[in-house]
């Protein structure tokens, strides 16, 4: 189920990308319900995600703090 919800929040952060406030919201939805290991692989995915997209690459820090504090 874990893993569901994980491939999820990758669908639901692709089809936000357009708007950076609704990728915020729901990258900190995802920060807040995944597990500590499914974190860290979001963040990796989220870097190769926002590589080619600037405005949303600032989002990498929320992700960043939370793994931090894991």
């Amino acid at each position: 189920m874990a893993r569901a919800m994980f491939e999820y929040t990758k669908t639901v952060l692709e089809k936000v990308s357009f708007n950076l406030e609704l990728f915020k919201k729901e990258l900190e939805k995802a920060v807040n319900r995944l597990l500590p290991y499914e974190v860290k692989e979001l963040y990796v995915w989220l870097q190769e995600f926002t590589f080619n997209k600037p405005d949303l690459h600032k989002c990498l820090a929320l992700v960043e703090s939370n793994k931090r504090s894991l």
